[in-house]
């Protein structure tokens, strides 16, 4: 197990009715303001909740924040945050509109070019603290310091990371996701799904806890995953796809491991690019790229297969059936893993992922750093 240093401040308030803890958890001073996505929360009773909790506080809404959070969108609230002088931020929605708060609470005290933000390319000073109210369980951004936000007129769509955009507080109420459409459920699952596996499937390296602890998420994902989309007012299965997605992104799975993540830099381009979900472009890559570092990741795709899918049989013949099987709960879960299901021919999407990945520099990706644009642009086209 490598060296690691981990820390969380994010508090976190679990279950049915707990947004009310706004109204003591929040500073009675506080001048809000209020970011959300499409307006779901209006329709889910979040919204209600949430201003009921805030009282007699000063609070401006801004909604509007896209599925993947556009850079020229967020400057429009962080002016509105610095016309109005708030300086605490709700963010209601999932991993988009979380992320979109943390780029605007560290961009209203910032100084110099907002855009350099985005690639830790400035220092941060300081940020608004975010409270954020979880309505998509998916991306664990309620109770992390990442976030990834897109720049539609550069066709960028890039990450950053700091400690002071942790949110303060994060509410988890599973019972807000009972209105999520069945698309977004699956989305979820298997964004959950992946983060885990970015973490965890690379090579072995005796990091016993955090194995059994990915297992256990990814174990959990598998069980209830179609569950949550039969029957959507299950509680127990939304309240264990909202806690198994937050642990997925919450950093205790990668502490000392080797990690991956050249499924997300794909993705990522793939969304840029053309649009997709970003839990559709993890689908179609993460099965096409362990088939291309099968002999790399072996013992990790058997270590897998054995424990999570109970399968058996050598390594080899474990490890090629562990891919096939999460290929299929993908499908289950909405989510095709081929470029052809979303009507794209794979040489334009290899080749525009290959160019967009040498653009933003992304030229050594994957646990060893060893994988260039070219092997990109080749597992991309083995899912055609």
């Amino acid at each position: 197990m490598n060296n690691f240093s981990f820390h969380n401040p994010t508090r976190i308030e679990f279950g049915q009715g707990q947004i009310a803890q706004l109204s003591q958890l929040l500073p009675a001073n506080a001048r809000v303001l209020l970011l959300y996505g499409g307006g779901s929360i209006k329709r889910n009773g979040a919204y209600n909740q949430i201003i009921e909790a805030l009282g007699e506080r000063v609070c401006h809404e801004f909604g509007g924040i896209e599925p993947n959070p556009e850079y020229e969108t967020l400057l429009r609230a962080v002016a509105l945050a610095r016309q109005e002088k708030l300086d605490y931020i709700v963010a209601a929605g999932g991993g988009s509109v979380i992320d979109g708060a943390k780029f605007v609470a560290a961009a209203v005290p910032h100084q110099g070019d907002p855009w350099l933000i985005i690639g830790n390319r400035t220092p941060l000073h300081s940020a608004l603290p975010i409270a954020a109210v979880l309505t998509l369980p998916a991306t664990g951004s309620e109770s992390n310091f990442a976030a990834v936000i897109t720049r539609r007129a550069t066709q960028d769509k890039l990450s950053f990371k700091n400690p002071l955009v942790f949110p303060q507080l994060a509410i988890l109420d599973p019972t807000l996701t009972y209105s999520l459409p069945a698309r977004q459920v699956g989305n979820g699952v298997v964004d959950a799904f992946v983060h885990t596996t970015e973490q965890y499937l690379t090579y072995p390296n005796e990091a016993r806890v955090q194995d059994r602890l990915a297992e256990g998420i990814l174990q959990t994902l598998i069980e209830i995953g179609p569950q949550t989309l039969a029957e959507p007012t299950d509680y127990d299965a939304r309240a264990n796809l909202m806690w198994a997605a937050n642990q997925a992104l919450y950093g205790m799975v990668g502490l000392g491991q080797p990690q991956d993540w050249a499924t997300h830099a794909m993705g990522h381009e793939l969304t840029m690019l053309f649009g997709l979900d970003h839990a559709q472009t993890l689908a179609i890559v993460l099965p096409a790229l362990w088939r291309y570092r099968l002999a790399s990741k072996m013992a990790k795709l058997a270590q897998y297969g054995r424990r999570v899918w109970g399968l058996s049989g050598d390594d080899a013949v474990v490890a090629v059936a562990a891919i096939e099987r999460t290929e299929a709960f993908f499908t289950q879960m909405g989510l095709p893993c081929r470029l052809g299901a979303y009507q794209l021919d794979a040489q334009t999407a290899a080749d525009g992922v290959a160019q967009q990945l040498i653009r933003h520099q992304r030229t050594r990706l994957g646990e060893a750093q060893d994988l260039s644009p070219q092997d990109c642009r080749a597992i991309l086209i083995t899912a055609a």
